[in-house]
């Protein structure tokens, strides 16, 4: 009987077990995951307590074109109701509790951004319509900065479009144009993010743990704390064929024999690989540049074209450098404010940027209970900055060498809390910064032949899944790419009928198309504010 060996834990090796199973004819028992720490998860995770601090180094973004997600989704259990799917139980809850955003974006005053106007220019909706409209081909190792001018990226547009998916102006023009035509549908709305669906929990209780436990049920075996270190390929070069998997298992070196019928699927590359926390009193501390988790690429990838070029994502740190925080109080001083400020229940809200920050610090005030064993009266929230090297505005060093109580002192020097809330906010809060140094690197300027195919030509039982493999149309940095990476991957190296459906392509919608363009005219005029720079008729919270 075929086996399969999948390399990594993340959404896609979990996506792709489920497939094989589903849809492979697979048994569980056949199915091996290796993982080199002991949590499974890959960008997914979430630990801690209300007690020491939770950590949540990201969240994650849905919506209702995810077709590989909910497709798969939609077989799974949800925990918290095993009589309703993963997929029923998201939609369900967008249904309850759309998000209402209308404090998107707040300036250095703490007054509400008018975002009913996106800030264009007559030259940056040119500039716009033209990176949809140019051929990716000739985006080739260009960034976004080569297609905009410097007024687009001051834009009420761009300040939301880049804190929603954590671009910079440096990151890659051929990503940021899948992204507009993949998500060109969700425009119109976009600043109130209605079009967002949400997890019930945070995405690793509400995504990986469900899908663990419907594989665990089926026998599937999950190796943690195995490292992979290569594969011993068949010689020749007219066909990729997996002869041996190198692995070292708790200190202990072993290699397993791969069968002409056994499958190899790898998750090359990793955003949160060297990874570290801070706490409350400590910054992160440093970690090396590179580590264990891109040394497999580079090993398979020296001599290979095909199989991309892991350089170019793992060599610029700088560029691809971000950090979180997340905040465990029980006390629900900083929430109640954020929702007087806002006018929002907390999770309706969706994100609050600063525009005025340094750092470019946006919060996060997800629905609760963010975990489900939360304890009564505990509240989770989490925040990020995009530009983690630079000084504070209120604290003069960066943010990767600030405690967790520093970046939250930061975070309210922003909002305009009364001064007894904010102190009652430091003093019942606990703060647990993430420094995270390849986080967008999937974002770093790159041509086209950069990322591997999930299924190299020529390949007969080695296929690549996750962020680093390369699917026409679609956008990274989404559950929905791993979710394809690993249909994908399954369904072509079993050569099965069933593939994965097509990439929603809403660019060719006459209609989706009007209506961008009517919201892009719409929105150049600007509504009218009172004098700080609030949207009229909007109270914010007693200031300093």
């Amino acid at each position: 009987m075929a086996k399969a060996y999948l390399v990594g834990s993340g959404v896609a090796a979990l996506a792709a077990a489920t497939f094989l199973i589903r849809d492979g004819g697979f048994d569980g028992a056949d199915i091996h995951l290796f993982e080199e720490r002991r949590e499974i998860g890959g960008a997914l995770d979430a630990d801690g307590t209300a007690d020491a601090g939770c950590t949540m180094p990201d969240g994650r973004m849905l919506e209702a074109e995810f077709r590989c997600t909910y497709d798969l989704l939609s077989g799974i259990p949800s925990l918290d109701d095993p009589s309703v799917s993963v997929t029923q139980e998201i939609l369900a809850g967008h249904e309850d509790f759309a998000g209402d955003d209308v404090a998107r974006l707040v300036d250095g005053d703490g007054k509400f951004v008018d975002t009913r106007s996106m800030g264009f220019s007559e030259r940056d909706r040119l500039e716009l319509v033209r990176c949809l409209a140019t051929p990716e081909g000739h985006l080739d190792g260009k960034r976004i900065t080569d297609c905009f001018g410097e007024h687009f990226f001051s834009t009420n547009f761009w300040f939301m479009w880049c804190t929603t998916f954590a671009f910079q102006p440096c990151h890659s023009a051929i990503e940021f144009r899948r992204y507009l035509r993949r998500l060109i549908h969700l425009f119109p709305e976009f600043s109130a993010m209605s079009g967002a669906h949400r997890t019930r929990h945070n995405p690793y209780d509400s995504l990986v743990r469900p899908l663990t436990a419907w594989l665990s049920e089926r026998g599937v075996t999950l190796h943690t704390g195995c490292h992979v270190t290569d594969l011993a390929l068949a010689p020749g070069r007219r066909n990729t064929v997996v002869k041996t998997i190198c692995l070292s298992r708790h200190g202990r070196e072993e290699k397993i024999t791969v069968a002409p019928d056994d499958l190899v699927l790898v998750t090359n590359g990793s955003v949160t690989d060297a990874s570290s926390l801070g706490s409350h009193t400590a910054p992160p501390s440093p970690r090396p540049h590179r580590s264990d988790a891109w040394l497999l690429w580079h090993r398979l990838a020296r001599g290979r074209e095909d199989f991309g070029d892991p350089a170019v994502f793992d060599k610029h740190i700088k560029e691809s450098r971000w950090e979180s925080f997340t905040v465990t109080t029980r006390d629900p001083a900083f929430l109640e404010a954020l929702e007087e400020f806002s006018g929002r229940g907390t999770g309706k809200g969706g994100r609050f940027t600063f525009t005025d920050s340094n750092w470019l610090l946006t919060i996060v005030a997800p629905r609760r209970p963010v975990r489900p064993d939360q304890p009564e009266g505990a509240s989770v929230w989490w925040g990020y900055g995009l530009f983690p090297g630079r000084a504070g505005n209120h604290t003069p060093k960066p943010m990767t060498m600030c405690s967790g109580r520093e970046i939250l002192e930061e975070v309210l020097q922003h909002l305009p809390f009364d001064e007894r809330v904010s102190a009652r906010v430091l003093e019942n809060s606990t703060a647990v910064p993430c420094l995270m140094p390849y986080f967008t690197s999937q974002f770093l300027a790159r041509r086209r032949d950069d990322r591997p195919r999930v299924v190299p030509k020529g390949s007969v039982n080695l296929a690549f899944i996750g962020q680093f493999a390369d699917v026409p149309d679609d956008i990274v940095f989404t559950v929905e790419y791993s979710v394809r990476t690993a249909w994908t991957a399954v369904a072509q190296l079993l050569h099965l009928d069933k593939q994965p459906p097509s990439v929603y392509k809403g660019h060719h919608d006459p209609r989706v198309l009007a209506a961008v363009l009517e919201t892009m005219h719409r929105r150049s005029a600007r509504a009218p504010r009172t004098p700080g720079g609030a949207v009229r008729g909007r109270p914010a919270v007693r200031g300093r």
